[in-house]
This record gives structure tokens, C-alpha cells and sequence, in this order.
């Protein structure tokens, strides 16, 4: 067999062994790769996720300016997408190796990578090219996804296999492929009083609708989180903020209400879930187009998209939340989390901090979890919740360098029913 491979263990096959997993996420933002390192282990009907730390690390100058210029609505070429693939894969694998090195004391099991959205591809309704699956994308269904960075640089840096593309599977089987949190959020938050909604505030909100009544929950994508902030930011201070730090220019200006009422006019927003968006709709040219005449301050402009992302999170759960709880970038806006506080008078507007969830780490702890599933062959999505016709089990694996390969669902387990967070060791 040769010399051990650096960063690898023999990965227990049974799944009431512990498995340690490093999570891998680049959200919306397109800013940079978030590391969470966690150890999963099932005892009953209940997997217990042991956060071992996490760790932020911003692309590259070089690549980050290349990847923003190729995002829609931006034309892009064969060769820059090469590049650019590459070049993530490249900025995954680097964090990998660090976090299993820095979080993990040189050992873990496995990697699950979401990779870099370039496109979520939203259907208006056309001509598919068809396909068997191709009658379940009518409008506003989901015809394609496509996530970038090379799982086979992370497999060869770290030494360890890679679950990766989690999102197409779900639209394959008639889903929107995202978000794909509800699961996480579902056993997570498994027993809660009332109906809780777990919301997620990155490039795009999202949110988790569970219903205490036992039914299914539903996630989906409410509208601009911080997509428009940063693209007004950006804009407005000639690219010298990437985005309004604790929110000190939105609190200085003033909702104006032509243009909130405008933004508001947005199809979207009216679109039953399941449902889901991106920057392929919610980008800086989309919020030009819709200024009007009179061109408003900096102050006012980001005091009106906070209202904006506000209005539209809380008309999503207006009615059913009887908490939020909030993780994100989002969240360290102090003024945005007081305006959506302020639109849900009665309802608990938490963090997920104050859950044992760390808020800059959810989305890669709930990736982590998604290729728990996947390395034992259970699935990663509710049915129901995404719109697909069945749930499935997600992604594709890249076997390391010893050819280890996911095991399979062992003999008598199920699905999880509830996520316990247990304290950091």
C-alpha cells in the first residue's frame, strides 16, 4: 500500500462511528472560502455534530476580480471558465489542508466541497433541450446549477475524498437544487416550540419554513440579502468598500419610498415556494435600471436596500414564524437585523451563535452534514422541500489517493431525526 497519505485515516464504514469532516462553502458573495471541521456520529435516530472550529480565507485579488467579472450578466469564455475552475478548485484545496491541519490535528475522514456558484439557471417558462427530466423546469422551475472548483485538487492536497456538486442531483429530480440547508436546518431545529424559520443572510436570503404540526418544511430563496448592499456599496464608493461595515452608511440615511416600492415590484417575490435566485437576477445593472430620475445618496440608497431585504424576508414568514433564527454574513449588520426585528413585532429574531451554531460556519457545518449523508448512502434533501420529485442522495464523490470510496447506507440505518450540537472540544 505504500507510505500513509498525509491528512487521511481509514474512514469507519458503519455510521454510528464517528466521522470527521471538513465542510467547504463559497456562498454568494463570491468573496472567499469558509472551513468548518466538525466530528458526525449517529446513536440512535440522533446524528451529534461536534463543531472542531472554523476558518475564513479571501480569494486571491487576481481571482476574485476575475470570477466577479465573469458573473452575470457578464459574457464569459471557455477559457476564462477553465481558469477559473481551476483556479477555485486550486483556492478549496489550500483551505482544505489548512483546516484538516489546523482544525482537525493533521486527521480527518472526508471533504465536502459546495464549490463556487457561476450560474443557477431559473427557468422563464421557454423551450428546454429537452431530456427526460426536462418537462419539470416550467417557469420559475430550475434547469441547471453549476458550481466551479475542481474537487481533484482538494482530493490531491488533502489526501482524502471529496463529496462535491451536491446541488445538481436535486435538480435532476425536479428540485431547485437550493437551497439545500433544509435538511440541516430540519433536524437541527427538530422540537422547537412553535414554528420555527432558520434564515440564512449571504448573497441571497434563504430561509427554512418548519412546521410544528409535523408537516413538511419548505426552503427556499426570499429575495437579496446582501447581493444589492454590496453591489451599491462597491459602487457608490468607487469599489473602495467592498461593503457597508456594520451598516454605519445605511443607518445615516433614510428609506425613500418610490424606490422601495420599486424594488418591491419584483416578480419574484410573489412567486410561490419552492423557489429560488441568484446574482443572475439580482445584480448591480439590475438595481441601476431601477433608480429612476433622481438619484439618491449613498446614505439613502443603502438605508432603502436594507428595507428592502428586511420587507421581503419578513413578508416570506409574516404569519407562520414564531422565531428566526439568523446566521450569515448578514448578521453582523446591526441595522439590518434591526429593521428585520422590526418588521416581525412578536416574533424572537436569534442568532444561531445563541444555538451552538457558529453563524459565519452554518452553511459549511450543514455541507458537512449533506456528505455525512452521502458518504452513507442516505439522503440529503426532505422530500418535499426543494420541489423535486423524490429525495436523493447528492453529489458526486472523488476518491482519494487510496481509491477510498463512500460505503454505502449501513445495514438497519436510517435518517437521522435530529441534530444535537455538542460543545466544542
Amino acid at each position: 500500500m505504500g507510505d500513509p497519505i498525509p491528512g487521511a485515516r481509514s474512514a469507519p464504514a458503519d455510521a454510528r462511528f464517528p466521522l470527521r469532516v471538513v465542510g467547504l462553502m463559497s456562498g454568494t458573495s463570491h468573496d472567499g472560502v469558509d472551513a468548518a471541521a466538525c466530528d458526525l456520529r449517529l446513536a440512535g435516530d440522533t446524528l451529534t455534530l461536534t463543531p472542531l472550529g472554523h476558518l475564513s480565507v479571501p480569494y486571491p485579488t487576481a481571482l476574485r476580480n476575475e470570477l466577479v467579472a465573469a458573473l452575470p450578466p457578464a459574457a464569459t469564455s471557455a477559457e476564462t471558465f477553465c481558469r477559473l475552475d481551476t483556479g477555485i478548485g486550486q483556492a478549496f484545496a489550500d483551505v482544505a489542508a489548512r483546516a484538516v491541519a489546523e482544525l482537525c490535528d493533521g486527521r480527518a475522514d472526508l471533504v465536502v466541497s459546495h464549490g463556487q456558484t457561476l450560474f443557477h439557471w431559473v427557468s422563464d417558462g421557454g423551450a428546454s433541450y429537452g431530456g427526460s427530466g426536462s418537462g419539470a423546469a416550467s417557469g420559475g422551475g430550475v434547469r441547471g446549477t453549476l458550481q466551479i472548483g475542481e474537487p481533484a485538487w482538494i482530493a490531491e492536497a488533502t489526501g482524502l475524498p471529496v463529496v462535491s456538486g451536491l446541488r445538481t442531483r436535486d435538480v435532476a429530480a425536479g428540485g431547485q437544487g437550493a437551497p439545500l440547508v433544509g435538511l440541516f436546518d430540519a433536524l437541527w431545529l427538530a422540537g422547537r416550540p412553535g414554528t420555527a424559520v432558520a434564515l440564512n443572510l449571504g448573497g441571497i436570503a434563504n430561509v427554512t419554513v418548519l412546521s410544528g404540526a409535523g408537516g413538511t418544511p419548505v426552503a427556499f430563496d426570499t429575495g437579496p440579502a446582501c447581493a444589492l448592499l454590496d453591489a451599491a456599496t462597491r459602487h457608490v464608493t468607487g469599489d473602495r468598500l467592498a461593503f457597508d461595515a456594520d451598516g454605519a452608511l445605511a443607518a445615516r440615511g433614510r428609506v425613500l419610498p418610490d424606490l422601495l416600492a420599486r424594488l418591491l415590484d419584483e416578480p419574484y417575490y410573489a412567486r410561490p415556494a419552492p423557489k429560488s435566485t441568484g446574482k443572475e437576477l439580482f445584480h448591480l445593472p439590475y438595481l441601476l435600471d431601477r433608480l429612476g430620475p433622481a438619484v439618491p445618496t449613498a446614505e439613502d440608497l443603502l438605508a432603502t436596500l436594507v428595507a428592502l431585504t428586511a420587507r421581503t424576508v419578513a413578508d416570506a414568514v409574516r404569519g407562520t414564524a414564531t422565531e428566526v433564527v439568523a446566521s450569515g454574513g448578514g448578521t453582523r449588520n446591526p441595522v439590518l437585523m434591526a429593521a428585520l426585528r422590526a418588521e416581525l413585532p412578536g416574533v424572537a429574531v436569534l442568532s444561531s451563535d445563541e444555538l451552538g451554531v457558529p453563524s459565519q460556519a452554518k452553511e459549511a457545518l450543514a455541507f458537512a452534514v449533506l456528505g455525512w449523508h452521502t458518504w452513507h448512502g442516505l439522503p440529503g434533501v426532505l422530500t418535499g422541500a426543494t420541489g423535486a420529485r423524490h429525495a436523493s442522495v447528492l453529489g458526486s464523490v472523488t476518491p482519494g489517493p487510496d481509491g477510498r470510496y463512500p460505503p454505502g447506507r449501513s445495514a438497519g440505518v436510517e435518517r437521522p431525526g435530529r441534530l444535537e450540537i455538542a460543545r466544542s472540544v
